[in-house]
C-alpha cells in the first residue's frame, strides 16, 4: 500500500525517482504551477520547453521527461490540470495528482510539488494521489507494484489543519481502495458468507460492532425480500449490520447497501454480454461498509448504522419465479414480474430494518438500474429521496468532487406498479425505470429522511482510466455518504 507524507523541504533537492509537477492550460500555453518550495529557477529549462514536449495542461495529461541537472529526480512528470482561472480547484488537484501517480506503476518513490498551499489543497492532493496510486492484482502473477511512497511538499507539513487534512485523505483513500478491492474481487471468491467474513475481518480492532444474520435468522425475522432473491443460488443470502457508535453522538444515520455479488437475472436471466460486469452489483453494499469503517477512523460524532444486503441472483432450481408473490419484512406484498429487479427487494427489506430504529436520516446506494446509465451516462450518479436529503446529498458531492445529480419521483409512475394480487409490483412503466425503482424503495421508508443513490454507472468503470480512477470498480459514493456524516458531524 502506498505510504504519503509531507515535507517542507525544496523538492527538487529530495533524492527520488520521480518528481511531480503540475500544468495548467492557458491562452497564452501551457504554465508551469510550483509550489513555493520549488524555487523557478530549478525548472526554468523545463518551463520553456514545454511547448516543444508537446504538453499542454489539459486535464488527465501525463508526460514523463528527463529531469536534467537542477532536480535530484530522475524523472519529472507534468501532469496537467486543466484550465484555471486563478487557483485550480480542489477536484482539479485530485485529478492531476491521481493521473499523475496512477502512472507510477513500477516506480519506488515519487515527490509531489503541487500546488498545496491551504489546508483543502494538501487534502485534495493527498487525496488524488492515494485514489491514483491504486492497484488490484490479486488475481495476476506479475504486474507492476503501484509507487511505494509519496511525499508531498508543501509549508504547511506542521500545520494542524493540514494534518488534519491529511488524516482524511489517508480515511478516505484507504475505503475506497477497499472498497474497489470488493467491487472488482471474483464473485467465485466473494458471495454472501464470505462478503459477511470481509465485513468481520475489516471491522476487527475498530470501533464497528458487526452482526450477520443467516438464511435461518433471515427467515425468522420476516426478509423475504432477500430471501427471496438468493433462494436461487447455492450460497444461501446474508444481513451484515455494523454500528458505530460514539460517545454523545451529534446524530444517527442509518446506510444501506445493496449486495448482489452476482447478478445472472434469476430466471429472467441477462444476456451474457451483461453479466460481464455484474461482480460488480454489490458495490453499494461495499460502499457502505467502507464508509461506516472510514466514519470511526475518523472518530466522527455521528452514530452511524450500517446495512449490507447481501445475496446471489442465480438461475438454479430454487429460484423465485416471474408472477411470485413475497413477503416483505414489513409485510407489504410485492409481486414478482421480472426477476432481474432484484435490488430493489433486498434494499426493500433492509430500509426497513433501518427504519425500525428511528434514525435522523437513512440513505440507500446501489447499483440498481440501467436506466439510471442511459440518463446520466457513466461518471454521474442519481439521487432521489425525500428534497432535504436528496439536496444536501447533491450539494456535498459537489464539495467532494462527485457527480451526483438529481432526479424527482413522480407520483403518476406509482400508478404504474399497481397490480391485482399483491400490494405493488417489482416493475412498473419501462420509461422512466430509474425513478420507478425510486418510487418502489419510497414504499418501505417510513417519515425518516431519505435519499436513494443510483450508482448503476458511476461504481464500475469499464471504459479507459482517467484522473485517479482506474478500470473496474470506482468507489464512487463513498466520499459523498461521508461528507454528510461530516456534515451532520457539524450541526
Amino acid at each position: 500500500m502506498t505510504d504519503l507524507n509531507l515535507s517542507t523541504k525544496n523538492p527538487a533537492r529530495l533524492n527520488a525517482d520521480a518528481l511531480v509537477l503540475a500544468v495548467a492550460q492557458t491562452d497564452d500555453g501551457p504554465r508551469l504551477l510550483l509550489p513555493e518550495q520549488l524555487p523557478a529557477k530549478s525548472v526554468t529549462r523545463l518551463a520553456a520547453v514545454l511547448p516543444a514536449l508537446g504538453v499542454t495542461g489539459k486535464a488527465d495529461e501525463v508526460v514523463r521527461v528527463p529531469a536534467g541537472d537542477e532536480v535530484a529526480a530522475t524523472i519529472v512528470v507534468l501532469t496537467g490540470v486543466g484550465t484555471i482561472t486563478s487557483e485550480p480547484t480542489p477536484e482539479a488537484l485530485r485529478r492531476a495528482a491521481g493521473a499523475a501517480t496512477r502512472s507510477l506503476a513500477g516506480i519506488g518513490d515519487a515527490v509531489l510539488a503541487l500546488p498545496a498551499g491551504t489546508a483543502a489543497q494538501v487534502g485534495a492532493v493527498a487525496e488524488g494521489a492515494l485514489l491514483g496510486a491504486y492497484r488490484f492484482d490479486h488475481y495476476k502473477s506479475t504486474d507492476p507494484a503501484p509507487v511505494a511512497r509519496l511525499e508531498l511538499a508543501t509549508s504547511l507539513a506542521r500545520d494542524k489543519d493540514a494534518k488534519a487534512a491529511l488524516a482524511r485523505a489517508r480515511a478516505v483513500g484507504d475505503g475506497v481502495r477497499a472498497t474497489r478491492d470488493l467491487v472488482n474481487a471474483s464473485p467465485r471468491h466473494l458471495y454472501p458468507e464470505t462478503f459477511a467474513d470481509e465485513a468481520r475481518a475489516a471491522a476487527k480492532g475498530t470501533k464497528v460492532k458487526v452482526t450477520v444474520l443467516d438464511e435461518r435468522e433471515l427467515a425468522a425475522g420476516g426478509y423475504g425480500g432477500i430471501l427471496a432473491v438468493g433462494q436461487g443460488s447455492a450460497r444461501p443470502p446474508r444481513l451484515v449490520k455494523l454500528v458505530y457508535s460514539p460517545a454523545r453522538p451529534a446524530a444517527h444515520y442509518a446506510l444501506v447497501g445493496k449486495g448482489i455479488t452476482f447478478d445472472s437475472g434469476g430466471l429472467s436471466l441477462k444476456p451474457a454480454k451483461g453479466m460481464e460486469a455484474m461482480k460488480s452489483d454489490m458495490a453499494g453494499a461495499a460502499t457502505v461498509l467502507h464508509t461506516v469503517l472510514a466514519a470511526a477512523a475518523l472518530e466522527l460524532p455521528v452514530k452511524v448504522t450500517g446495512w449490507l444486503a447481501l445475496a446471489e441472483n442465480m438461475p438454479g432450481g430454487g429460484a423465485q419465479r416471474p408472477s411470485d408473490v413475497i413477503t416483505m419484512r414489513d409485510g407489504t406484498t410485492v409481486e414478482v414480474l421480472n426477476t432481474d429487479a432484484e435490488g430493489r427487494l433486498v434494499l426493500g427489506d433492509a430500509l426497513v430494518a433501518a427504519c425500525e430504529e428511528k434514525p435522523d436520516a437513512v440513505l440507500d446506494i446501489a447499483t440498481l438500474t440501467g436506466a439510471q446509465v442511459v440518463a446520466l451516462g457513466n461518471r454521474v450518479a442519481a439521487v432521489m429521496g425525500t428534497e432535504t436529503m436528496r439536496d444536501a446529498v447533491v450539494a456535498t458531492a459537489g464539495e467532494v468532487g462527485e457527480q451526483v445529480w438529481p432526479m424527482p419521483l413522480p407520483e403518476e409512475l406509482r400508478e404504474s406498479m399497481k397490480t391485482p394480487v399483491a400490494d405493488i409490483a417489482n416493475m412498473g412503466d419501462r420509461f422512466g425505470g430509474m425513478l420507478v425503482a425510486g418510487l418502489f424503495l419510497r414504499e418501505f421508508v417510513d417519515e425518516t429522511p431519505w435519499a436513494h443513490l443510483d450508482v448503476a454507472g458511476p461504481a464500475f468503470n469499464e471504459s479507459a482510466p482517467y484522473g485517479y480512477t482506474h478500470k473496474g470498480g470506482t468507489g464512487m459514493g463513498l466520499r459523498t455518504l461521508l461528507g454528510v456524516l461530516e456534515a451532520a458531524a457539524r450541526r
